[in-house]
C-alpha cells in the first residue's frame, strides 16, 4: 500500500533497520523493486529523479504497487530542484518529495525547505531535505569535507523546517568513487542521538557493506541506491547479449528486459534489503 514515506521512516527508527530506497526509471525496475520487496516481505521506497518523468513513472508505479498491495512502499520525489517541480510531484500523487536546498547558504535552505513543508504537509505529503552537501563521487577527495552535515545547525534545521526525514552528509558521495569512501561514524552517532526524526543516507552505491551496515546500526534508516543498480542492470544485459550471439533462437528485447536486465537489478537490490536487516519487516 502506498503510505507517506515518514510512516515507513518511523517504523524503520522504531525497529532498528533502514528502508533500501531505489531509484526507479522505467517498467522494468519498478517490476523489480517490488518483487524484491515482495520476495523478502520488505517495505521499499521507490526514489524517482524528476528527468525521468515523474508523472509516468509514478503511474508505473501506483499501476505495479496495486499488484503487490501488502508491500508498504513510498513514492519519492528525489533531489526536488525548481519549486514547481516539487508542485508538479505533489499533484502527481506522491507520497514523499525531497527538496535539496543543500548548495544554498543555510538560512536560505531553511526558508525554502520550510514553505515546501508548509505545502506538502497540508495535503498529507511528507518532506525530505538535506543539510550539509552530498557531493559526486568523482570529486570525492576534493569536496568531502567541505560538504560534511555541521550538528550545531541540525537541531535547528530541523526545528524551523518541520521536516520528517533529514538527509545528512557523513562522508558518502553519488555515483562512482574517486577515491576510498570513509564514513564519519562518529559525526552520525551524534546527528542521530540529538534529532529525534529519521536520518537518510545518499550515496549508498559503491560505500562498502561493511560501512553501509555500521551505517544503519549508527542511525540511517533510508539508503538510497541507483548506480550499482544500474550497473547489475547493464552486466546482466552484457551477459545476455554475449549469450544471444552465440544462440540459435534468439530472445525478444521484451524478453531481454524481463528475465536478464530486470532480474540483475532485483538481485542486487535483494543484497541491500538484507543488509539493511528490512527483510522480513512486513
Amino acid at each position: 500500500m502506498l503510505e507517506p514515506m515518514r510512516d515507513l521512516l518511523i517504523e524503520a527508527k522504531r525497529g532498528g533497520y533502514a528502508v533500501a530506497a531505489p531509484n526507479v526509471y522505467n517498467e522494468e525496475s519498478v517490476k523489480a523493486a517490488f518483487r524484491a520487496a515482495e520476495e523478502l516481505d520488505a517495505p521499499i521506497i521507490l526514489d524517482v529523479g524528476f528527468a525521468m518523468d515523474i508523472e509516468v513513472t509514478g503511474d508505473i508505479a501506483r499501476f505495479v504497487g496495486a499488484r503487490h498491495p501488502r508491500i508498504p512502499w513510498a513514492l519519492n520525489l528525489d533531489h526536488g530542484g525548481p519549486f514547481e517541480h516539487i508542485m508538479r510531484a505533489i499533484r502527481a500523487g506522491y507520497s514523499s518529495v525531497m527538496v535539496d536546498r543543500s548548495t544554498l547558504p543555510f538560512e536560505e535552505n531553511v526558508a525554502q525547505t520550510a514553505e515546501v513543508v508548509r505545502i506538502a504537509h497540508a495535503v498529507g505529503v511528507s518532506v525530505e531535505a538535506e543539510l550539509g552537501h552530498v557531493g559526486v563521487g568523482a570529486e570525492y577527495e576534493q569536496t568531502r569535507d567541505a560538504g560534511l552535515t555541521r550538528p550545531e545547525e541540525a537541531s535547528a534545521f530541523v526545528e524551523r523546517t518541520g521536516v520528517d526525514c533529514l538527509a545528512v552528509a557523513v562522508g558518502t558521495s553519488h555515483g562512482t568513487y574517486k577515491g576510498t569512501p570513509h564514513l564519519e561514524f562518529d559525526l552520525l552517532e551524534t546527528l542521530s542521538g540529538m534529532l529525534d526524526i529519521p536520518l537518510v543516507l545518499h550515496g549508498g552505491s559503491g560505500t562498502g557493506d561493511d560501512s553501509l551496515r555500521r551505517a544503519v546500526k549508527t542511525g540511517v534508516q533510508k539508503v538510497n541506491l541507483y548506480t550499482e543498480l544500474g550497473e547489475a542492470w547493464f552486466d546482466a544485459l552484457e551477459r545476455e547479449l554475449a549469450e544471444r550471439a552465440q544462440a540459435s533462437v534468439k530472445k525478444k528485447p521484451a524478453q531481454v528486459m524481463e528475465d536478464s536486465c530486470r532480474d540483475g537489478y532485483q538481485q542486487k537490490l535483494m543484497h541491500y534489503i538484507r543488509l539493511f536487516d528490512s527483510a522480513g519487516r512486513i
